[in-house]
């Protein structure tokens, strides 16, 4: 069984901790263009009918529930999170959609996906890469699952190219954010969120951790002028 680190306990518990205003405060931190930006990495995905999909850091199960919205009746989808609140929250959104019969949720962490080697046409993970401790064994075990020619799919925030946007995004990011998830949430959590950010690899950097963990044909997508990344390889 896999035991996560000391740090990986301190994410986890993190979110379990926030899980009940996770989803408010998505929509209301990001003027609700999480949505468009998950749409999108979606619409990259690759399936075969009857196929499989994993999403892994599903949380509350947004992205499971726009694969769904986006594929045929044929596709089932699994997500996997290692907060075991943000999972039993998702199971409760899935249970009230129209697509409860496709999607299935579970406990898993990244570094450990409980399923066989080529088991998944496409896996997607949405803000959720940062979190893994160890980046590099999460993109292995997602490599992994995908079946020959599988892709994967990763949503993550990244910052902007250009000086002025940068640095109002910077101010909103580092200054702003915190003080409103802390009056709605818990103000530890939401100053962590830019700090993990600006501590992720630069998009150049992270494609060759994703080669390294045996992916191939990478390339990015910048989505609102670069503070969210799209990054897209196969198997």
């Amino acid at each position: 069984m896999f035991k996560l680190t000391e740090k990986g306990e301190k994410i986890q518990e993190m979110f379990d901790t926030i899980a009940p205003r996770y989803d408010f405060l998505n929509r209301l931190l990001s003027f609700g263009i999480d949505r468009k930006w998950r749409r999108f990495a979606v619409k990259q995905i690759r399936y075969a009918e009857g196929g499989r999909i994993l999403d892994v850091a599903t949380g509350t199960g947004d992205v499971a529930l726009e694969i769904a919205a986006q594929t045929p009746a044929s596709i089932s989808i699994v997500g996997v999170d290692f907060s075991k609140e943000m999972v039993e929250l998702g199971k409760e959104k899935v249970n009230c959609s129209p697509f409860a019969a496709r999607i299935s949720m579970q406990v898993a962490p990244c570094e450990a996906i409980p399923f066989a080697d080529g088991s998944f046409d496409s896996v997607t993970i949405a803000f959720g890469i940062r979190n893994v401790v160890d980046r590099a064994q999460g993109l292995k075990e997602m490599h992994r699952i995908l079946k020959a020619d599988g892709r994967a799919v990763i949503l993550e925030f990244s910052t902007p190219r250009s000086t002025l946007f940068k640095a109002l995004y910077h101010f909103y990011f580092l200054k702003v954010l915190p003080v409103i998830g802390g009056l709605f949430s818990q103000f530890s959590a939401y100053k962590y969120l830019p700090d993990s950010v600006m501590e992720f690899p630069s998009q150049e950097e992270f494609k060759a951790i994703m080669a390294g963990a045996g992916f191939k044909n990478l390339k990015h997508f910048d989505l609102t002028g670069g503070i969210a990344t799209v990054y897209v390889g196969e198997k």
